[in-house]
């Protein structure tokens, strides 16, 4: 029911919306993820799943959306609402859930120029959020002592990208492939 509600329930009305969109040439999509989906939280794995869930198809309608001016992004907001006021104590009061507004009509507003993105947002606060991919190690005989012995270079956050597609993604290998 969870999945049903907050992925499949997104992806319902969204597509036949996207579609006119594509067909008018211009559309802003805003979607709701959610920090229990993109960091993940204790006993919210169904939740967390279909919040995940919306950044992938978000950032899958902003690449099919983009050679049609439809833009599409989500935002994973931190507010005070039914849901949250036993989960948050005093912060609650903070985070009025007004403050999510602002964001939301700037990534719907014809000027966003940005497509594919994710923002957290409560009580004043806005940060994009990323996926991003460190550099890695490589050997073309990879066995798991490498993969153990240079772990720390696998794991490490210097330099990393944030590749916008799985095209800019593959891009990455290229260096080693010759």
């Amino acid at each position: 029911a969870v999945l049903d509600v907050h992925l499949l329930g997104a992806f319902n009305v969204t597509q036949p919306a996207f579609k006119l969109m594509r067909e008018q040439g211009y559309g802003r999509i805003v979607s709701t993820s959610s920090a229990a989906g993109i960091f993940g939280n204790f006993g919210q794995a169904n939740y967390g799943a279909a919040k995940m869930g919306l950044v992938g198809f978000t950032r899958v309608l902003a690449v099919e959306g983009a050679k049609y001016n439809v833009k599409a992004n989500a935002i994973a907001p931190l507010a005070y609402t039914r849901m949250t006021e036993n989960l948050l104590g005093n912060l609650g009061e903070r985070l009025d859930p007004s403050f999510v507004s602002p964001i939301v009509a700037y990534l719907a507003h014809e000027e966003c120029p940005v497509s594919g993105e994710v923002y957290s947002v409560g009580g004043g606060r806005v940060a994009r959020v990323f996926i991003a991919e460190s550099q890695g190690y490589f050997n073309s005989k990879l066995t798991m002592e490498d993969v153990r012995d240079n772990f720390e270079t696998i794991r490490s956050e210097v330099d990393y990208k944030v590749p916008a597609n799985i095209g800019e993604e593959t891009a990455m290998y290229l260096p080693f492939f010759k």
